[in-house]
């Protein structure tokens, strides 16, 4: 039932009975009364439903359309509902010529209460017991009629049927019918298994969990071709979801359906015979028994399970067009791991169970949406009574299901395992997977025992070339292409040309599985099947051959993009890169732990730089280029570049200290093999960190040389770098006008290059400028440009960046409630990627928004954390700014003390950074201060000198704090005489800086 739970705490447990309910002809009553009258109609008929149930202590499960699932806490009140309901339906004035009819099927049981709701066998008892009945029928299981049937209201009488097999169900189930007097007492031959002619088992004890979707899928392939194959791994389920569905078909076919089973079966010759054997047909002398078997099933309306047809995949398939030929109202499902390959054969590929990410799950409950969980906790809980999912375990859960690749067969040994492992225990055993998962049930086929004999029943029905190319595709890390696996894959014994057909035949055999993406096709192995395969190379020889290739391949790959990420197809190239960066990632690791592959994994490593840089994989990247960079067997150029990425990678996480000692580094090696382009960068990476600690000096002395060094040697991307970092640092200094003419220069180069990232970076600092000169509007519009292209880029680093700076023009226009989620967002991605300077700078932010709202706690807290940040990373002009903010709250709650101390620690970090602007907000704040204190004149004096200086930079107060200025000014020149106002005023616009700070250090002295 799918409409909304019920909260779990309020279904009954322990001995439940349940009560299945549905109309019996609904469909053709939508039909003859039209889709109002049919929800009038559901309307009248949900409401007598409930009511009843009410009454006799019913807790509604679920509805869906007119069918209910409802649970009581006794037997006795489950009948009384059911009567009441079907006589309330009987006496009901229906509009002219309507007649609702409903059946009904009662079980009582002690089924499980699980994160989804009920689970086990007991809700698909009673779910098959009403399925079996006839409208205005109600039918009792023997349990039910044990526990309740004494219990019957007055008249009524229970009839008993015998027994019955039904659907799915392992055993017949004993059913009694309840007659009512004044209603209807006969109905036809109950809908069971016994009105049809099959050979179908039984099905297993253990629910069918999931694949709703599938069997729908499926069923209505058979309504319109007359064969289907279901085709999947070892383990997927094929068979469990044929017969399934065989089963919700059995009434469909006026001679039944009919399992033919050819796993025993180990010769071609033979398929006739085992179907042959079904249906009891001999061979007679001068017949053949395939023509026998036609004759017999000639006009015959049945359905045919061909089951586990992959070892005699031929025999099958001529099997089934004999059939479909001379047979016009056979059906056939097959299934199999490799498709028949017969005419008009529709394939249906069985898919793995849907699993959650464990990132995703954050709650037990939450499982139940997935039907690989679901089937392992529900197998667990069978396996193990005491078992039950919880909240710490849910991820686990998820990880495991999601590791097993969904594969039905592999979830439902692992979860047998609970018995003897906790799931982080079964979770950690999963790398020895085909040790661990060996508890498979001694009555099933010997290739469904465990979870090896599974994939060793695949691997031995292929030809040699086919296990050679599995095993060697086994290298890939993740989704490959045509020419990685050509590439890879080709080789001793196997030519280029020839993969594309092996690799077909592996796809038609389900071991490998394709991912359209966009016009391209990928190829992937399930983990079960890499692992296996991995393995099977081992035992061959020939694994670190394949190995190697499978690095040169990914180096080569690496090479080739490397330069292309700085043109204008870098978004292809970064996309492309993406897709492979797992096989990067395993390449490196392989090539990690072998001394004669070092020099391929430090130029694999320094290709990968800007990738990693670009899409935001600092820490990782860092990780590899600073141990390539360590490695001293390989060559000065190859440890420079490496040494090189790793700083700037460090700066772009603010750790300054590495960042200048790797870039000291790779400058000093590049100097020494005289390559201009790695000495303008190094400089360039240099001068960042210069100007991240205030010393513009030295910034600008490092810059100036790598960005001479640049143009000499015609490297315009260089250039174009190092100008746009000397426009930040002329921001940094205030000296918007000159900041402007460099970062248009690098803007310019950065549209011949077509070089987005740059482009993004040149206009986003634009905005920057834009907005420090008021310019709002402008700064607007270029920091949404700037974000799309980040956006359009994946560059998460740079993309962090753009949120924040966005959110501070929209802060600084007021619009707190749009800046906010920019903040939020930007600290997340900072996190994410361990940029401590850019998550010091949202939560810096962030404490401003709570300030505007008055929330002093929040923004203490968060200004605090950024400022331990900016602290950590030296940065002295935000710890300046940060002290600032600090000053402000300190006011608003009323503590002048504190606020004048946060006041005169920035005036003095900014004082020694000869930081206009920073100096200027903190005597605002000493000017603030003087007016609580009284002081009108000192006051008067500071916001003159601050109006000043904010004059000198050209840096107009933002929008959003004009208006507590405004008032903070008409409240001192209300408190002293025109006159006298007017003279402080002046005297502190003329006063020069350093006199200014040094009485504003001094006033409450």
């Amino acid at each position: 039932m799918s409409d909304q739970q019920p909260p779990l705490h309020t279904l009954p447990t322990g001995t439940v009975t349940f009560l299945f309910t549905d109309i019996e002809g609904s469909t053709e009553l939508l039909q003859q009364v039209g889709d109002q009258g049919y929800r009038s109609i559901l309307e009248q008929h949900h409401g007598l439903m409930r009511e009843a149930f009410a009454r006799c202590g019913g807790h509604e499960v679920g509805t869906q359309g007119d069918a209910f699932f409802v649970a009581f806490p006794d037997a006795g009140g489950a009948l009384a509902a059911a009567v009441s309901v079907q006589r309330a339906m009987a006496a009901y004035a229906w509009p002219t010529g309507v007649q609702i009819r409903v059946r009904m099927g009662l079980h009582t049981g002690e089924p499980a209460l699980g994160p989804g709701g009920y689970v086990g066998i007991d809700v698909h008892r009673a779910a098959r017991i009403c399925s079996a009945g006839y409208g205005q029928q109600i039918l009792l299981s023997e349990r039910t009629h044990a526990l309740g049937g004494a219990r019957a209201p007055d008249g009524v009488t229970l009839r008993d049927l015998g027994e019955h097999r039904l659907k799915d169900l392992a055993r017949p189930e004993h059913l009694f019918q309840v007659v009512i007097p004044g209603l209807p007492a006969e109905f036809p031959p109950l809908k069971s298994l016994d009105l049809h002619t099959t050979n179908l088992p039984s099905l297993e004890v253990t629910s069918f969990v999931g694949r709703e979707r599938e069997m729908a899928e499926v069923k209505q392939l058979i309504t319109r071709s007359r064969l289907v194959t279901l085709m999947g791994s070892g383990g997927a389920g094929k068979t469990r979801l044929a017969l399934q569905v065989a089963a919700e078909l059995s009434d469909h076919f006026a001679k039944g359906v009919w399992l033919v089973e050819l796993a025993p079966v180990d010769a071609p010759d033979l398929v006739v015979q085992a179907a042959a054997t079904v249906f009891g047909v001999r061979e007679m002398a001068g017949r053949p028994l395939l023509q026998a078997l036609v004759d017999y099933l000639r006009a015959r309306d049945l359905l045919i399970v061909l089951d586990n047809c992959e070892h005699l995949v031929h025999a099958a398939a001529q099997l089934a067009t004999t059939l479909l030929r001379d047979c016009p109202k056979v059906r056939v499902v097959a299934t199999t791991r490799e498709i028949l390959g017969t005419p008009g054969e529709v394939v249906y590929r069985v898919p793995s169970l849907s699993c959650p990410d464990a990132r995703s799950i954050a709650s037990a409950e939450q499982l139940a949406s997935y039907d690989a969980t679901r089937l392992f906790i529900e197998r667990a809980t069978l396996s193990d009574q005491r078992f039950a999912a919880t909240n710490a375990t849910a991820p686990i859960v998820a990880q495991i299901c999601r590791r097993l690749d969904g594969i039905p067969l592999a979830i439902e040994l692992a979860a047998a395992r609970v018995k003897v492992l906790p799931v982080d225990q079964i979770a950690r055993r999963l790398d020895d997977r085909f040790r661990l998962l060996t508890d498979g049930t001694r009555t099933g086929l010997p290739h469904h025992q465990t979870l090896r004999a599974a994939v060793d029943w695949s691997y031995s029905l292929l030809v040699d070339e086919e296990r050679r190319l599995l095993c060697r595709l086994a290298v890939f890390a993740g989704a490959f292409s045509l020419e990685s696996a050509e590439g890879v894959g080709s080789g001793d014994g196997i030519a280029s040309d020839a993969v594309l057909d092996l690799l077909a035949h592996l796809v038609d055999k389900s071991l490998v599985f394709t991912e359209a993406r966009d016009d391209d096709v990928r190829y992937r192995l399930l983990e079960t099947i890499r692992e296996y395969s991995r393995g099977r190379l081992e035992e061959s020889g020939e694994a670190d051959a394949v190995f190697h290739r499978h690095l040169m391949w990914y180096l080569a790959l690496a090479e080739r993009a490397e330069p292309e990420l700085r043109g204008p197809d870098q978004v292809a190239w970064l996309d492309g890169l993406e897709l492979e960066h797992d096989d990067f990632r395993a390449a490196l690791e392989w090539a990690g732990g072998r001394d004669d592959e070092t020099e391929a994994r430090t130029r694999l490593a320094g290709a990968l730089y800007r990738f990693w840089s670009l899409r935001g994989y600092l820490r990782e990247g860092r990780a590899w280029l600073e141990q390539a960079a360590s490695i001293e067997s390989v060559t000065p150029a190859l440890r420079a570049r490496a040494a090189q990425g790793a700083g700037a990678l460090a700066f772009h996480q603010g750790d300054y200290g590495s960042a200048e000692a790797l870039s000291a580094r790779s400058l000093a090696l590049y100097r020494e093999g005289e390559d201009a382009f790695g000495i303008a960068l190094s400089l360039d990476t240099l001068g960042r960190v210069a100007q991240n600690r205030g010393d513009y000096e030295r910034a600008v002395t490092l810059l100036e040389e790598g960005v001479a060094v640049a143009r000499r040697a015609g490297h315009k991307w260089a250039v174009a770098q190092i100008v746009h970092t000397l426009g930040m640092t002329s921001r940094s200094r205030r000296d918007y006008r000159r900041a402007k003419l460099l970062l248009e220069e690098s803007l310019a180069l950065w549209r011949e290059l077509g070089d987005k990232s740059g482009l993004a970076f040149s206009l986003g600092s634009l905005g920057v400028v834009a907005r420090f000169q008021g310019d709002y509007g402008r700064a607007r519009l270029l920091h949404e440009e700037s974000l799309a292209l980040r956006r359009e880029l994946g560059d998460r680093l740079a993309l962090a960046i753009s949120l924040g700076s966005l959110g501070t023009v929209l802060l600084d226009q007021g619009d707190d409630e749009q800046a906010r989620p920019l903040f939020e967002e930007s600290l997340a991605l900072c996190r994410e990627l361990g940029d401590k300077l850019n998550a010091a700078a949202a939560l810096g932010n962030l404490g401003i928004v709570a300030y505007h709202e008055k929330d002093h706690e929040t923004a203490i807290a968060r200004v605090e954390e950024g400022l331990a940040l900016w602290h950590e990373l030296g940065n002295k002009p935000a710890i300046a700014a940060s002290s600032s903010v600090l000053g402000l709250v300190a006011l608003a709650q009323g503590d002048n003390t504190r606020a004048a101390t946060f006041y005169k620690e920035g005036l003095t970090l900014s004082a020694a950074l000869r930081d206009n602007l920073g100096i200027a907000k903190c005597l605002t704040g000493i000017a603030r201060v003087a007016a609580v204190r009284g002081q009108f004149e000192a006051a008067a004096r500071f916001f003159g000198a601050s109006e000043a200086l904010r004059e000198a930079v050209a840096t107009p107060l933002p929008t959003s704090d004009r208006a507590a200025y405004g008032e903070a000014i008409t409240a001192v020149r209300a408190a002293l005489p025109h006159d006298v106002f007017t003279t402080a005023w002046g005297q502190g616009w003329a006063m020069p800086i350093d006199v200014a700070v040094q009485e504003a250090l001094q006033i409450d002295e």
